[in-house]
Parts: C-alpha cells; sequence; structure tokens
C-alpha cells in the first residue's frame, strides 16, 4: 500500500506531474494558433465555443508547429534543464548545449511535441477532473446537485443512488493521478533516448576532453620546466657553496665570501620566481579550466636571461645576438623554456665545468645552443625516463622547428631551431636526435 501511495502520491511523481503541467502551459500559445487556424470552420466562427472536437482539431495544428518550434537552438538546453530537474533521471543521461546534427535536432523535436502534446492533455485534465469529480462526490450531500444535469448524467438523482457518486468521484481522482504518474513515467523513460548525446555530441565531448587533456599536459610541462629548473639550480648552487666553506674548514674569506652569498643570491632569486609560477600553475588547476595562458615570461622580457644564468651558476657563457624583444610572444615564451631546459640540462651534467650557450636571432629564425663537456660515465637515468631534452624536443615541434641532441666535436651538444615567421601546432612531437644517453634526460 506504501509504494502504491508513493508510486502516485510521491515526491518524484508529484515532479514528473509538475513537468507535464510545464508542458501544458508551454503548449498554450501553439494552441490559440490552432484555434485561429480552425476557427472559420466552427459553426459560430468562434472554436472556443465549437465543442470538445474543435478543441481537439486546434491541438491538433498546434502540436506540429511546436515540434518545428523545437529545431532552435535553445530548445535542446530548455528541455534538458526541466527534465534534469523534474523528471528523475540521472543527469549524466543527458547532453548539453544545442542539439548537433539532424538526427539530434529531430530527436529534440519528437521530444518537444511528446512533452508539450502529453502536457497539454494532462494539465487539461487536472485543470477540468477535480471539480467534476469533487461536485459527483458531493451528490449524496446535496439535493441541488442530484436534480441538476450531473446528477440525471450519472442516473444519480435519486438519494439511495447518489451514494453510489462518492466512490465513483474518487476513482476519477485516482484515475487523474494514475494517468499522470503512467505519462511522467512514460516521459522519463522517452528522455534518455530522444534528450541524450548523439554522436554528434559524444564526438564534441571527446574534443573538449581532448582540449582539457591538452591544457593539463601543458600545465604539467609548464610545472616540470619551472620546478625542475629550480630545483636543479638550487641544488647545484648549494652544493657548490657548501664546498667551498668545507674546503675553508667552515670558514670562507675574500673572494670564497663572494661566492657564497652570490649562490645564496642566486637561490633566493630562483626560489622566488618559482613560487610565483607555482601558484599560477595550481591556479589554474585549481579553477579546473584554462581561463589564459599561463604567465610564462618571455626571453624578451628585461633580465629574463640574467636571472637564468646566474640561477645556472658562475660556469655558463651566454652570447645573445639579435633583438629579442621582436620575437613573436608564443616563439617568446617557448623558447624561454627551452633555454631553462637546456641549460638544467647542460649544468647537471657538466659538474662545474664551463657551460658555453648562444641565442641567435637572424632572419625569420631562432637557433638556441648548448654545449657542456661529456661526463667521464653516463649519467644514472632517473626512474621516471625524465622530460628534459624530450620536452624541448615538443616544444620545437609544435612551434614547426626541430630540435637535436647528441655528442659533437667531443663535447655534448643541443640545438634548437625556431621559426619565427610562422607560428603553430603542426603535429606530433618527433625524437630528439639520435638514441644514446650520453648527458641524459631528466
Amino acid at each position: 500500500m506504501t509504494l502504491f501511495r508513493g508510486a502516485l502520491f510521491g515526491q518524484r511523481a508529484r515532479r514528473r506531474w509538475l513537468h507535464l503541467i510545464l508542458g501544458g502551459a508551454l503548449f498554450m500559445p501553439y494552441w490559440l494558433v490552432g484555434t485561429v487556424a480552425v476557427g472559420p470552420f466552427a459553426p459560430d466562427g468562434n472554436v472556443l465555443g465549437g465543442g470538445l472536437g474543435f478543441q481537439l482539431a486546434a491541438y491538433a495544428v498546434g502540436l506540429p508547429i511546436a515540434a518545428l518550434t523545437a529545431l532552435f537552438p535553445l530548445a535542446r538546453p530548455m528541455s534538458v534543464a526541466a527534465a534534469r530537474a523534474l523528471c528523475g533521471v540521472a543527469p549524466s543521461r543527458f547532453a548539453d548545449g544545442p542539439a548537433r546534427g539532424a538526427g539530434g535536432r529531430a530527436r529534440t523535436a519528437a521530444w518537444f511535441g511528446l512533452h508539450l502534446g502529453t502536457g497539454a492533455l494532462l494539465s487539461g485534465a487536472t485543470l477540468a477532473l477535480p471539480p467534476f469529480a469533487l461536485a459527483v462526490c458531493a451528490l449524496p450531500f446535496s439535493a441541488g446537485l442530484r436534480a441538476s444535469e450531473l446528477g440525471r448524467f450519472w442516473h444519480l438523482d435519486r438519494p439511495w443512488l447518489a451514494w453510489a457518486g462518492l466512490p465513483l468521484g474518487l476513482l476519477m481522482l485516482l484515475g487523474l493521478a494514475a494517468a499522470a504518474a503512467g505519462t511522467g513515467a512514460l516521459l522519463a523513460r522517452a528522455a534518455p533516448r530522444l534528450l541524450g548525446p548523439g554522436p554528434a555530441d559524444r564526438l564534441a565531448a571527446a574534443e573538449r576532453r581532448a582540449a582539457e587533456l591538452a591544457v593539463r599536459n601543458r600545465l604539467a610541462r609548464e610545472l616540470h620546466d619551472s620546478v625542475g629548473h629550480a630545483l636543479s639550480a638550487v641544488t647545484l648552487q648549494a652544493g657548490a657553496a657548501r664546498r667551498v666553506l668545507a674546503a675553508g674548514g667552515g670558514r670562507a674569506a675574500g673572494a670564497d665570501l663572494d661566492f657564497v652569498r652570490e649562490a645564496l643570491t642566486a637561490i633566493e632569486e630562483t626560489t622566488r620566481r618559482t613560487v610565483g609560477e607555482l601558484d599560477a600553475v595550481l591556479g589554474l588547476l585549481r579553477r579546473g579550466e584554462d581561463d589564459g595562458e599561463l604567465a610564462t615570461p618571455g626571453l624578451g622580457a628585461p633580465d629574463v636571461l640574467d636571472a637564468l644564468v646566474r640561477g645556472a651558476g658562475p660556469g655558463v657563457r651566454l652570447a645573445v645576438d639579435g633583438d629579442l624583444a621582436e620575437l613573436p610572444e608564443a616563439v617568446s615564451r617557448e623558447a624561454y623554456r627551452i633555454v631553462q631546459e637546456g641549460l638544467t640540462n647542460a649544468v647537471r651534467h657538466a659538474r662545474g665545468r664551463p657551460v658555453t650557450a648562444r641565442i641567435a636571432l637572424s632572419g625569420n629564425g631562432l637557433e638556441i645552443t648548448m654545449e657542456n663537456p661529456l661526463p667521464d660515465a653516463a649519467p644514472v637515468a632517473r626512474p621516471d625516463g625524465g622530460r628534459g631534452l624530450r620536452g624541448v624536443a615538443e616544444r620545437a615541434r609544435l612551434l614547426g622547428g626541430t630540435a637535436h641532441a647528441g655528442p659533437a666535436d667531443g663535447r655534448w651538444r643541443l640545438t634548437a631551431r625556431l621559426p619565427v615567421g610562422a607560428v603553430g601546432l603542426v603535429g606530433p612531437p618527433g625524437p630528439v636526435g639520435p638514441a644514446g644517453r650520453v648527458g641524459g634526460e631528466f
């Protein structure tokens, strides 16, 4: 009994009934258009006085018009919002946004017609049947009702027969509730098929997921480049300062003291800059969306290269040819990360020996070259295989350039060439050059 009562009058049934009444309200303008269309055929020219047949004729004219208006883009989002709130169907089973493709629009039109059509009938029954049923229930208690057309119509004009009106009226109300619950369940079952995602929606969703993944991959790469460079630079500077202090018996003087002071200053600058970049990356990840480009500095920004060289250590010698401020923003930003990665990799494996770097802008190309002595033994590979040189290759490839790393003339050389005239994604990242682990990846 409780289950039966919940199915007819529970919260879900009431919400679905409200959803049907909403459909009936939306159908009213179309029904009025239908009355105008069939009005000339009414006996007195007024369809409102033409009886049930003309009312149904106006309904039949307005329903196809309602389905046609569902072809407009706003129809599906509006229908989905109402169905999600009132039909009791899992929200994930509905599609988002306007209908895509002819099939999606046809399903939306079918849903709109079904919702408004059934809603109009149930709304009319909801308005008309309860007063009528209550009047039938009141027949045993009113001689005037028994003598009216209502009592004679149901043959309940006699007092002892009028008591049959009480259960009859209650059955009418119960039947209305059952019809509303059944129709609401029918719409709830049809909603995922008619308002659910189609092939075009699934393709659009896949494209959105791919774009989101690309953004997250970019953020992960930025995070690796920034934090990885900072940690490597800080480790090298701290290790150098420790060795100087250890060689002096815990005390430093003169040039040694200047070196320690310079190393500590470089550590402070590097960590402060990296914390700012880390906050920017984590802020984008917390928002869960790409609200804009990450504030990555470019090569043309003032003092950027000086900060990178100071953070890498005193053994780095950098030469710049050309005005880097003229670089396009995308090239300048990616070139900064390439220089950052290259310096980190070179200094890490040079082990205190000189590192040379050259950035040359000429014509329509930017060339970045870094060299460091080959290590005496192959460095130990990181457990994750590293992303340093592979990240350089990805950045160069995405800008339409090339990157090569490997032994050359007894030294380890990294060369990246980037076009300046045209910038854009050109395909998946390619190899970093010849196979080999000398110099390593991080």
